[in-house]
């Protein structure tokens, strides 16, 4: 099979495409045949330092959709033919090549009607997204919600899933970006190379504040975040932890979450595993109710997959990239 390999750590960049053995299915597993693959930061932020459970050359990749080609032993609710879209393992190879394994029981059905490239572009920020929001800060109608990078692909996804629960959203982006956050569901859009988004919040909400805060830019943007909080609510971060005694009281309690979508593969709650299938098939069906907008900025192909990494790196992409690697 043709795949995109990573020869060594830091070496993402001049990755090139070559072919290597397609694996077989274990118990428990399916393999898939990949038609679409999603790009995301955290391919290229692994790359770089590398990880001790890889063995090189390493496939990246997290997000794939395709069709089952074979199956393993135990594996009875899938069969070849069967065309599914997941989130994979970051401990194993991925999706950036022909072939690719997946959990049996972390995988969801994709219906006809979905491409598999809007369905690649889901997995890894679409459902991030919706565990921030419904398995950790359990949002609802009347709320408002502050979500950082609105036009990056877990803040795209977040703001469309808060403003489907009938949220007030607030979101930070360059200028430039306002009118597609907007057109996502933001109600406002902050500038934050221009605008202090404390001070721009608080003026939103009346100096009340927000119910709730996803940050996935950094720790201390995170801290920064926890002055737009009203009494008693919550936080979940992403790419960094915040200060937890930072603006923190006894007359302004707060809650944190972390998220850490793909560590429950290191676990061994197979339950918590099959939530990702469960994620899969409700924001399928998000998609196929015209809810969700897969945000999809460009379609590539697996060669063209270093330099759209890069682009990733420079923040420069709005939206999600998926590389066909099929057809």
């Amino acid at each position: 099979m043709k795949a995109l390999l990573l020869n060594d750590k830091n070496q993402w960049d001049s990755m090139k495409v070559q072919e290597v053995e397609a694996p077989s299915p274990k118990k428990g597993e399916v393999l898939v045949n990949i038609q679409a693959a999603g790009l995301n930061p955290v391919d290229y932020k692994t790359a770089t330092n590398g990880n001790p459970n890889w063995e090189y050359p390493h496939i990246l990749g997290l997000d794939g959709a395709g069709v089952i080609e074979e199956v393993g032993e135990e594996v009875t609710d899938w069969k070849p033919g069967d065309r599914v879209v997941y989130h994979g393992d970051l401990m194993k190879k991925g999706t950036f090549a022909e072939y690719a394994i997946a959990q049996a029981h972390t995988i969801a059905k994709l219906p006809e009607a979905i491409s598999f490239v809007d369905a690649a572009a889901l997995p890894t920020a679409g459902y991030t997204a919706y565990q921030a929001l419904f398995r950790k800060l359990h949002i609802h109608r009347g709320q408002t919600i502050l979500i950082h990078a609105g036009a990056g692909g877990v803040g795209g996804f977040a703001i469309q899933l808060a403003k489907y629960m009938g949220l007030t959203v607030i979101t930070t982006a360059s200028r430039h970006n306002h009118d597609f956050v907007k057109k996502l569901g933001a109600d406002y859009a902050i500038d934050y190379k221009e605008e202090d988004f404390v001070e721009r919040t608080l003026e939103l909400t009346n100096g009340i504040g927000v119910h709730a805060v996803l940050d996935a830019v950094s720790g201390d943007n995170a801290t920064k975040s926890l002055e737009t909080l009203t009494f008693n609510w919550q936080i979940a971060y992403i790419a960094g932890a915040p200060d937890f005694q930072q603006g923190v009281s006894f007359a302004r309690p707060l809650s944190f979450h972390q998220i850490a979508l793909g560590g429950v593969y290191q676990s061994s709650n197979l339950a918590e595993q099959a939530d990702l299938a469960m994620m899969g098939d409700e924001m399928i069906q998000l998609l196929l109710g015209g809810h969700l907008d897969p945000m999809i900025s460009k379609t590539i192909s697996l060669e063209e997959v270093p330099q759209a990494l890069v682009e990733l790196s420079k923040r420069h992409v709005t939206g999600k990239i998926v590389a066909k690697v099929s057809e």
